[in-house]
């Protein structure tokens, strides 16, 4: 780490010039500034906090490792049988150097970005800030600083419900050449939770300031209130803490004003875009059908992830009612002697597929799905499950019904009764393509069944802890 902080000491946090929601992140910087001159003006800390949010975009992070790619192979969604480093990964050989030069990659990206937030977070404009526009900025960058923790934290150290001493990682507070120590997950944890509540009182009135200018715009593309809540609900369900898990879940579904897209919506409501109605957080990334069409849908040996061969059963096999995400999430491409292949379509822009960009309707905003609806009504049922089953219930047939499914007692017995294994199966089902199944499956402590069908990989540190990079620990020695 302390390479990463050498590079982006004194000369980092690159301003973007703000336009509009299309183009604001697609505009080259000038050059650099120092932080201290970056920061001395409201305009100058939301070119900050964009480059923040364009940074969570590249390659290691959210542009493409931590949803479409590695985190999807060691959910076992998608294989590349062409590739010995795909294999390796879907393997969990995290020794192999092709693994390590992945997971190095994530550790150091998201380090960076974390100590870029936290130069806003103590500039003298958001520090300490008691009015409007400083805590708007101060609690945008106190969440993000918690949501990128968070997901270090559940990638590389051990569930906290099974071990609850087990072993956590740096929380990085500031700007600094100096590398934070390690500290306990649980303590972790605790620092986590304490930053995104400062962010939800910090942003609690950010609403009566709404399109008043560029940057209270598009508040799906910035880390918002609603933002803050999802992720909290996230974080106290995997530290198994499920009353304030369904607290934080319930503010989403009342509060945010998003709601479930209908059935007849499923179709092209992720393709390379925000979902029109369910996005609670997301990242614009203008260039995300480039990642998208290399890696999900050309069929080529060697570069492209191929979904496992019976990735349909889970769609079309032991569910009563038609489910409308079977034929918006893939396309059937021809096989040898006649066997269906499928393609993950469904993040696959269809106006760059068919060089139709002009054609997409302007209040469409491409980008990554980062948190969604669906997810809050999963972590509510799951919460309530033992405590109102007659409730749980609803919500979970709110998301079938919304999908094109019947309602669960339809189902033929025993399939009409609401478990935890049936809300595994619809995470799945919603989830693919967007980096949290695998992270459902380790806080549960799963079997996972294998990208071929044919075997179960047992649950084991070995497969759900990616061990920290040997860059951080060497320059600890």
């Amino acid at each position: 780490m302390i390479k990463i902080f050498r590079l982006i000491c004194m000369w980092v946090l690159l301003p973007l010039s703000v336009v509009s929601c299309s183009d604001f992140l697609d505009i080259t910087p000038d050059g650099q500034v120092k932080k201290d001159e970056l920061l001395s003006t409201p305009e100058g800390v939301e070119d900050a906090l964009y480059g923040a949010y364009s940074s969570l975009r590249s390659k290691p992070l959210y542009g493409r490792e931590l949803s479409i790619s590695s985190l999807e192979v060691m959910a076992q969604y998608l294989d590349c049988y062409g590739s010995d480093g795909v294999t390796a990964l879907s393997n969990y050989r995290y020794e192999d150097t092709r693994v390590k030069s992945v997971f190095e990659a994530v550790w150091t990206e998201m380090y960076r970005n974390i100590s870029n937030v936290n130069a806003i977070i103590h500039c003298d404009l958001v520090a300490g800030a008691t009015g409007y526009p400083g805590t708007v900025y101060r609690g945008e960058a106190l969440g993000l600083r918690a949501f990128m923790h968070f997901d270090l934290l559940r990638l590389f150290t051990e569930q906290i419900t099974l071990n609850p001493s087990a072993k956590g990682i740096p929380y990085a507070t500031e700007f600094s050449l100096i590398t934070p120590d390690f500290q306990p997950a649980a303590k972790v944890y605790e620092l986590i939770i304490a930053d995104l509540l400062e962010a939800e009182r910090l942003l609690a009135d950010e609403e009566q300031y709404e399109g008043i200018s560029n940057f209270m715009k598009d508040r799906q593309i910035h880390f918002n209130l609603h933002a803050v809540r999802a992720t909290l609900a996230r974080v106290y369900l995997t530290m198994g803490d499920k009353k304030n898990a369904l607290i934080y879940a319930r503010k989403v579904m009342d509060h945010s004003g998003r709601m479930l897209s209908e059935k007849t919506e499923v179709n092209g409501d992720l393709a390379g875009v925000l979902s029109a109605k369910e996005t609670i957080f997301g990242v614009y990334y203008g260039q995300f059908y480039s990642q998208v069409d290399t890696l999900l849908q050309k069929n080529l040996s060697y570069t492209s992830l191929d979904p496992r061969d019976d990735i349909m059963d889970f769609y079309d096999a032991d569910v009563v009612g038609l489910d409308y995400r079977a034929s918006a999430y893939f396309t059937a491409t021809g096989g040898g002697e006649g066997a269906v292949k499928y393609r993950l379509s469904k993040l696959t822009d269809p106006y760059e597929l068919n060089n139709d960009a002009a054609s997409r309707p302007a209040d469409k905003i491409l980008g990554v799905n980062m948190i969604r609806m669906p997810e809050m009504y999963y972590i509510a049922a799951e919460c309530l499950l033992e405590e109102d089953y007659d409730e749980a219930l609803r919500l979970f047939d709110e998301v079938l019904i919304h999908r094109g499914l019947d309602p669960l007692e339809n189902w033929a017995v025993p399939r009409n009764r609401l478990t935890m294994e049936a809300i595994n199966a619809e995470r799945y089902r919603e989830l693919i393509g967007e980096g949290q199944t695998f992270f459902n499956m380790k806080r549960q402590n799963l079997a996972i069944s294998a990208v071929d069908g044919e075997g179960v990989i047992q649950p084991s540190n070995n497969v759900y802890v990616v061990p920290v990079p040997d860059i951080e620990i060497d320059y600890r020695n």
